[in-house]
């Protein structure tokens, strides 16, 4: 199933080029009252919601893909983790780069360790990417994303798919420079994922998916997941190991070689195989 959130916060299940309204499934989700728990409470209660949104699916309106408006499918994350040069060729790149590295040590993914982005970052893909510092080189990261679907602390590799809700494409948008990741990559907006999510029981083996970006039609990506240094379940319990996983947060799973960056005007298209494609604008954060 591909469940997306899009307009005014509405939620939509994915058919073909249409979006049929299953906004009524949300109604499932128990009311909470402050303080609010600190995990997303659809991804929470996903199997309650899937079931009713199967029940409302025949007599659900339809609206053309085309004319919504799509937000992040998880509106709530309680944290966004993501793992630097993931992929050997990328890591190369890294390293040769000036422009990537501005002197700083690029080390292996198994020596830095992951790092988290903030939650104020994300935005679905109608939203697009606005540069904040332009007079900078800011370039576009795609990735695989996996949603956590129940808590976990110290998951063991074997394990860790069973804690997948779902995937989505992540666009981990950069600011080249001498600060720390976490700074350089939450700036709004710099966090992108959609173009809906969706559910794990979808995606047979999310270890051999190819991966595409191209930017106004230009080719920059192309790998396969097949090519991380560290494997999705090997990611998870990770993760896991420092901190628990919540229902909701996001793994960027990391990004291959061709990096490149983008400026205000341009339009890139991401995709990945099992998932979709999504566009997103870039826009000034001053104009």
């Amino acid at each position: 199933m591909k469940i997306c959130r899009y307009d005014d916060n509405r939620l939509g299940v994915i058919v073909g080029d249409t979006v049929r309204d299953v906004t009524a499934a949300l109604d499932v989700i128990p009311l909470q009252r402050y303080p609010l728990p600190r995990h997303d409470l659809l991804i929470a209660h996903l199997d309650a919601v899937r079931a009713r949104i199967e029940a409302l699916m025949s007599n659900a309106s339809e609206k053309p893909l085309a004319q919504v408006r799509l937000l992040a499918p998880v509106a709530n994350p309680g944290k966004i983790v993501a793992a630097p040069v993931n992929y050997r060729k990328h890591l190369d790149e890294a390293r040769d780069d000036a422009g990537i590295h501005h002197q700083n040590a690029v080390l292996e993914i198994q020596k830095v360790g992951l790092f988290l982005k903030a939650t104020s970052s994300l935005v679905g893909p109608s939203e697009g990417v606005a540069i904040e510092h332009p007079e900078r080189r800011n370039d576009h990261e795609v990735e695989l994303v996996a949603v956590i679907a129940k808590a976990g602390r110290n998951i063991r590799p074997e394990e860790a798919l069973s804690h997948v809700a779902g995937y989505a494409i992540g666009l981990d948008m950069t600011t080249r420079g001498p600060e720390e990741r976490s700074l350089r990559k939450s700036i709004d907006s710099y966090s992108v994922v959609g173009p809906w999510l969706v559910t794990a029981d979808e995606i047979a083996d999310p270890a051999s998916l190819d991966l595409a970006l191209d930017v106004n039609g230009e080719p920059r990506q192309r790998a396969n997941t097949r090519d991380l240094i560290i494997g999705l379940p090997e990611l998870i319990a990770f993760a896991s190991s420092f901190y628990s996983l919540q229902p909701g947060d996001l793994l960027f799973t990391g990004t291959p070689e061709g990096v490149g960056p983008v400026k205000a005007e341009d339009e890139i298209s991401a995709e990945i195989g099992g998932i979709g494609c999504m566009r997103v604008k870039v826009r000034s954060a001053r104009s």
